[in-house]
């Protein structure tokens, strides 16, 4: 890899790449390939200095939360409209306004409820059996 100087990372516009590569998802070993340097140099520079650890942490908290939102919105399910246009030699003859539905996905909501109420929703639940704590397997959803 050729020498790269931390100075141009800590310049506004290259801490805003930093970022935007954290924001698309890029894993810390991608970023560090994207800047031409180790992810352990990488590592150490976070530590060292404030701004790129500030900026890769903002864009992993932006994407972090668009994902679930989506993924709370995916759930729940939720409505959309669709505008349908009927078309004569180019010109608009009929517009059409649809609403439709999309229902909440029982995968999603298993998901989530499990991540957000393990202790309620996990599939291996601890239960005491003659004062001895055992593990217990449970195959299906708590009604």
């Amino acid at each position: 890899m050729s020498k790269t100087n931390v100075e141009e990372w800590l310049q506004e516009d290259r801490l805003l790449i930093l970022e935007g590569w954290a924001r698309d998802g890029l894993t810390d070993e991608q970023i560090a390939e994207n800047m031409g340097i180790s992810v352990r140099t990488l590592y150490r520079w976070k530590k060292q200095y404030c701004q790129i650890c500030h900026a890769l942490k903002k864009g992993k908290d932006a994407a972090d939360r668009e994902i679930e939102n989506a993924l709370f919105k995916r759930a729940k399910g939720y409505d959309f409209t669709e505008t349908r246009v009927k078309r004569k030699g180019g010109i608009v003859v009929e517009e059409t306004v649809i609403t439709k539905h999309i229902p909440g996905d029982t995968t999603a909501q298993i998901f989530w409820l499990k991540n957000r109420k393990p202790d309620k929703w996990r599939d291996k639940q601890n239960v005491e059996l003659d004062g001895e704590s055992k593990v217990m397997i449970v195959d299906s959803i708590p009604d």
